[in-house]
């Protein structure tokens, strides 16, 4: 299954790993939109930066 990962809020004032997490997702500005491959490293990925970020998923 494929996941299509948004940034909805910006990670200034959060914590560093959180802000490495969404580079490592590959986001960099608000509002942009990366397609990822579900697996267990990304959904941790997701699960770290939940409240910054919108997930749907891709049929």
């Amino acid at each position: 299954m494929k996941v299509r990962v948004t940034q909805i809020k910006s990670g200034i004032g959060y914590p560093l790993r959180q802000k490495q997490t969404l580079k490592s997702l590959g986001i960099r500005r608000m509002h942009q939109t990366v397609e990822h491959e579900l697996n267990p490293q990304i959904q941790g990925m997701i699960n770290k930066v939940s409240h910054l970020v919108k997930v749907e998923e891709i049929n």
